[in-house]
Order: C-alpha cells, then structure tokens, then sequence
C-alpha cells in the first residue's frame, strides 16, 4: 500500500464514514476520556485518547502487519494533530464522574451522587 492510498484511506474514515457513525471524533474521544477517568480515576483529555489509541495500533504493527492498522495509525494522529491545534486552551474543570457537576480538585463525584441530598440540604 502507497503512503498516498494510506492517508486518502485514514481521510475517507475521519472525514466520511466513521464521523457518520460515531459523530466527531473529539467528541468521541472525550466520551472515552471520560469513561477511562472513571475506571482508573485519572483525567484524559480527548487529544489523550487519540494518542493512546494511535500507540495501540502500533503495538497491533508489531505483533503482525495488517494494512489497516496503519490506516487507523494515521487516523489517530490526524485526529490528534486537529485537536491538539484547534481546540480552544480552557483550564480544565474539574467534574463529577457521575453528573457532570463541577467539583474541587483532586474529587471524582460530587456531594450529591455521594449520597447527600440533591437539592444540597441535609
């Protein structure tokens, strides 16, 4: 496969059919980023998860070649690459892992989803 066919593969999936499946890739990402935090209690921004999904593909390389991975691989990246120089530098803000609520620092789920009563009166 021609490095040319290759980025015009990874541009047909990131700009075409798998956009059409998935919806936009940050916002793919961040999902995931999310659901990681979740499991392992520590923050992944979207542009994280691209990257480490982008290093899966090449552990996939090295343990055999298959055409597509290398396809996904420049996917990854091209979605990492846009994230990482057009998304807008926010200090992030830290949310509950259940509702989304905004936190303090260093929290995963807020008072409320902890058990305390929804309307903040105990």
């Amino acid at each position: 496969m021609k490095r040319a066919e290759i980025l015009e593969q990874a541009r047909k999936c990131v700009c075409g059919e798998r956009e059409r499946e998935y919806g936009r890739p940050e916002n793919n990402f961040a999902l995931i980023g999310k659901l990681w935090e979740a499991y392992t209690g520590m923050r992944y921004s979207a542009k994280d998860v691209a990257m480490m999904l982008a290093l899966l593909k090449v552990a996939r390389i090295k343990t055999g070649v298959k055409g597509d991975s290398f396809v996904d691989l420049a996917g990854y990246a091209a979605c990492a690459g846009e994230i990482a120089t057009e998304t807008p530098k926010v200090p992030p803000v830290n949310t509950c892992i259940s509702c989304g609520a905004e936190i303090p620092e260093g929290r995963q789920v807020c008072p409320n989803c902890l058990g305390g009563d929804p309307h903040g009166e105990r």
